[in-house]
């Protein structure tokens, strides 16, 4: 239960005496997303701790006003406090990442590493992105919308397989939420700043995420502790697409 009374589902894989890794996906998914990657990081030694953020898969509801990109941040550090995790290696896919960005900058502490894809530090969206997301399922139906939803993330049976029932059962009103909270944000001098080891995953098929991501590339290029690795074959969901090249390049740099 989270400081304001939100229920938030966490999935803790692997030995409780395993290195803590904290895999958080974007919005409109969940937990279910990497249900193969914690396995795999499991069998690594590592004790993989992966939540659904609230309002997603099994995690409670909130009210409309709390899904700010710092409250579903202090969420995550509440699941860290609870699973008695001091520090984590961190990966998050999009909105995932984009919390964690927000963290680094009063927490940084709580990152043994960083890995972020799909995720691009500022993003400025139309204002009225927001309400096309209820208005697309209420218009298209929720089944219409995770079919399409699927095939435009990730070209893989599998992934679709995923993907598809975590985009239909997601709350339109929580999209709309959500969407109010990530579509302009600027966490620019935070990805700077941060002096941690930090990968950044680079999906060539993430074409949406890449207009807003690739200005800012050169300058954390310039970054000695940035790694940025370019993803062949990749898109929003790198971990889906090109699940064997994710897992070595997550399990490489941090590693390293």
């Amino acid at each position: 239960m989270t400081g304001d009374g939100v229920e938030i589902v966490w999935f803790d894989h692997g030995q409780s005496d395993g290195r803590p890794l904290m895999i958080v996906h974007g919005m409109g998914a969940g937990a279910d997303q990497f249900d193969a990657d914690a396995r795999f990081f499991a069998g690594q030694g590592f004790r993989v701790i992966v939540p659904d953020l609230r309002g997603h898969g099994r995690s409670g509801r909130a009210p409309e006003a709390s899904y700010t990109i710092e409250r579903m941040a202090r969420d995550l550090l509440e699941i860290m406090d609870d699973a008695g995790c001091e520090a984590v290696d961190y990966v998050g896919n999009s909105l995932g990442g984009i919390l964690a960005l927000f963290l680094v900058k009063d927490h940084a502490r709580r990152f043994r590493t960083l890995t972020t894809f799909g995720t691009a530090p500022a993003l400025g969206l139309p204002r009225v992105t927001p309400s096309l997301l209820p208005l697309t399922y209420r218009l298209m139906g929720k089944r219409a919308v995770g079919w399409v939803a699927a095939r435009g993330t990730t070209p893989t049976a599998e992934g679709r397989a995923i993907i598809g029932p975590l985009v239909r059962d997601f709350d339109p009103t929580v999209a709309l939420a959500v969407g109010r909270a990530v579509h302009r944000y600027d966490l620019t001098a935070n990805a700077l700043g941060f002096e941690g080891p930090y990968l950044i995953i680079r999906g060539a098929r993430d074409s949406a995420v890449n207009r807003a991501l690739d200005p800012k590339l050169k300058a954390l290029e310039q970054r000695p502790n940035v790694t940025v690795v370019r993803m062949q074959g990749a898109g929003h969901c790198a971990n889906l697409d090109r699940p064997d090249a994710f897992r070595k390049a997550v399990l490489e740099f941090i590693e390293r």
